[in-house]
């Protein structure tokens, strides 16, 4: 299977558990006591002057109501093009501050980077595996922060170098690839790489053989691009000067980029279009959707120029996905169950009306995906909100693959082969490092092939996780996922790092960490808070923390917050709370709505102006976001409610707990005026002394440094931003 991933995913989800809230998982003998909450001291502003942004008048009326906002002007009037003085003046300033702040903590930084650079395998190496002839695998080279891929003929000869990273990385400071495809008779090589973080790559072509490169280079390309059976390449195409695909394109080699077939083109601003071919390679399917609606086309992929054909209509308003195996589709669709439904239709006539119930939708049951083999489907499902993977042999009943935990995240890994003997699978928990392991069809057995190495060492025994419900004020029950060094006393003493996201239907699996381990061993719980917007407990989940019941989201951080302190986990003003991008928007809003709760606060590249980018429908991904946030310009009601909790709008004068703030000036997902914006009108509003930074990456966007030391370094920086706030400096 070859994917062209849209630009933004959005995962699904059901209702909530009526799992009690005892804990699920690992127990613990110690007496549960709760202590009245103490007086923490907070992390205190740098004696130099913070910098200061000006404010100029500015407002804008909607639905009667008039807001001011006078740091619009930080947002460049040139934007994408970012060369307004005052503005790159104000970020170098913020960039100064926070460069002062850190200076004054390099050793505890230095310490956290290498501690975590001593759990990384510097020559680690992937599970060979095997596809249309070849051996592939890939590896870190000593000192390398890129792969180094290889791969070897199955009927004999040397292995051979056939994209090495490295080499292609010197000279930039910021390097990442979209994507990689070798073409059906292994000659071609494509690939592509972005240099500047603003998700536009340039896409090249090799001939292995040669070892030259092809004058083919294709501009403005969505992630990476694929082949077809015929050796054209099908990739997705951004339209000029927007982040935002507007068609799917097909490249003869050889041709001008100009001259390229535009396979299926998206009108509506609303919908991403993306493409892939399903895992028997007979089909390409290109699929167009936002939320919870999707529409589906397919091509045969030994003829990409003949008509499409149209699976699912996006008038029948629901959302799906599509496989296909020996003659048959089998798509996961939620027209009629929020927790989907699993059917299959001849590929012959795959007519909404011939589609056969396989799997009726269920309450207990959340559907995920699927994957189709030659013997085989594979379902990815979530019970009760646990990570289920069902094996569906053709001809013979159903099973659940058993793995050696309770709680874990299980998913699909790298499966190439449609007629493969073992399934590969991706499985962890938040004690269980990284783990490939191949579960043989035969026996019906998991084979142990990897788990990652931790060099500095780990044992696993000296931790414990827990998997609880908190109740929320609603009285529906949430999930926590927690981890912690053996010991603890739950008498509330302990620091702890409250995380969440929900949104977009994303659901947080309880994973694992190496760099994690720093923080628990400095006495840290960190905690997990799966809420109501993400799709840990099923599509409904999903459902109920966006539009007009998204304040849920944010009620249920608080309250699993509460819930932890009720417990003796923590105290209240001893927990340090992180979230990135839409996450970012939570901690916006939960900083606001709760100050005096945290220890501290980091901001992730956060959605933090949610009304301004609402309003603005020329930013590229406004329209189809509108599914998941409302539309104001259209809606009264949709004004209202996101005004009632959109974070920078609703910051007032009053304390507020430190706070780190981070974005990056290219990025095209939560651009860089929104964490500007906010860390200006904090400072302005705010009446404590306590530190507010915020870290600008002037050359990367919304994923900061790449390569694995460069991002390694941008988590030792934001962990002792925590460390520091909880009085911890080594």
């Amino acid at each position: 299977m070859r994917i062209l991933w849209p630009l933004l995913a959005s995962a699904t989800l059901l209702g909530c558990s009526d799992a009690p809230s005892d804990s699920v998982q690992s127990t613990s003998s110690e007496t549960m006591t709760t202590q009245q909450p103490t007086q923490y001291p907070r992390l205190k502003a740098l004696s130099t002057p913070a910098p200061v942004a000006d404010k100029v008048d500015y407002s804008y009326e909607r639905h009667g109501v008039t807001v001011k906002d006078p740091y619009n002007w930080i947002r460049d009037q040139e934007y994408p093009t970012i060369n307004d003085e005052p503005v790159l003046d104000y970020l170098k300033a913020e960039n100064a501050y926070y460069y002062e702040f850190l200076g004054k903590h390099t050793e505890l930084v230095d310490t956290l980077f290498e501690e975590f650079k001593g759990r990384v395998d510097e020559t680690e190496e992937s599970v060979p595996y095997q596809q249309n002839g070849y051996q592939y695998r890939w590896e870190f080279k000593q000192g390398d922060n890129y792969r180094t891929y290889y791969r070897k003929p199955l009927d004999g000869g040397d292995e051979e170098v056939f994209l090495d990273l490295p080499k292609l990385a010197e000279g930039n400071d910021y390097f990442v690839i979209g994507g990689w495809d070798i073409s059906p008779d292994n000659r071609y090589l494509t690939y592509s790489v972005d240099t500047n973080g603003d998700e536009s790559y340039d896409l090249f072509v090799q001939d292995l053989q040669t070892g030259k490169m092809l004058d083919d280079k294709l501009s403005g390309v969505a992630g990476g691009g694929f082949f077809t059976q015929d050796g054209q390449l099908v990739y997705s195409k951004l339209q000029e000067g927007r982040w935002r695909v507007e068609s799917i394109n097909l490249h003869k080699l050889g041709t001008p980029q100009d001259q390229d077939k535009v396979l299926m083109r998206e009108e509506d601003e609303g919908y991403f279009i993306g493409a892939y071919t399903t895992s028997s390679e007979e089909w390409i399917v290109i699929s167009s959707g936002r939320s919870d609606v999707t529409e589906v086309h397919v091509i045969p992929a030994d003829n990409p120029t003949a008509p499409a054909v149209k699976v699912v209509d996006r008038t029948q308003q629901f959302e799906v996905s599509l496989d296909h195996a020996n003659g048959d589709f089998y798509l996961i669709a939620n027209d009629s169950h929020p927790n989907s439904r699993l059917v299959k239709v001849a590929d012959t006539d795959p007519a909404y009306e011939n589609w056969q119930t396989l799997i009726e939708g269920s309450d207990s049951t959340y559907l995920r995906s699927v994957r189709a083999f030659k013997s085989q489907l594979v379902l990815t499902l979530r019970e009760q909100g646990l990570d289920r993977i069902r094996v569906m042999p053709y001809e013979k009943p159903a099973y659940d693959i058993q793995f050696p935990e309770d709680v874990y995240t299980a998913r699909l890994g790298n499966n190439p082969e449609f007629d493969q003997q073992h399934i590969r699978i991706n499985y962890e928990s938040m004690v269980t490092p990284d783990t490939v392991y191949d579960y043989s069809l035969a026996d019906q057995s998991l084979a142990l092939k990897k788990q990652s190495k931790i060099p500095s060492g780990y044992d696993k025994s000296a931790y414990q996780t827990e998997r609880i419900m908190v109740t929320a004020r609603d009285g529906v029950q949430v999930p926590v996922s927690l981890v912690y060094k053996k010991g603890l006393k739950k008498d509330g003493s302990a620091p702890m790092w409250l995380y969440g996201y929900g949104a977009y239907g994303a659901g947080m699996s309880p994973s694992f960490s190496t760099i994690r381990k720093s923080m628990l061993d400095r006495g840290f719980v960190y905690a997990i808070a799966h809420i109501r917007g993400g799709d840990e407990m099923g599509h409904q989940w999903y459902l109920d923390g966006k539009l007009k019941k998204r304040q849920n989201t944010f009620n249920d951080f608080i309250d699993v917050a509460h819930g932890l302190i009720d417990r003796g986990y923590t105290s209240k003003g001893n927990i340090s709370i992180s979230g990135r991008s839409a996450g970012g928007e939570l901690m916006g809003v939960v900083t606001v709505q709760a100050p005096e709760l945290w220890r501290s606060v980091i901001l992730g590249v956060p959605f933090v102006d949610v009304m301004n980018t609402m309003l603005d429908a020329s930013l590229p991904l406004t329209p189809p976001e509108w599914e998941e946030w409302g539309n104001p310009i259209e809606s009264e009601e949709d004004f209202h409610t996101i005004m009632a909790y959109s974070p920078y709008d609703n910051i007032e004068q009053r304390e507020y707990p430190p706070m780190m703030v981070t974005g990056g000036l290219n990025d095209p997902r939560v651009t860089y005026w929104e964490p500007a914006k906010w860390t200006a009108k904090m400072r302005a509003l705010k009446t404590d002394d306590n530190l507010l930074v915020m870290r600008m990456n002037m050359g990367a966007g919304h994923f900061a440094n790449s390569g694995r030391y460069g991002r390694l370094k941008d988590y030792a920086e934001e962990y002792a931003f925590m460390l520091v706030s909880h009085g911890i400096t080594k």
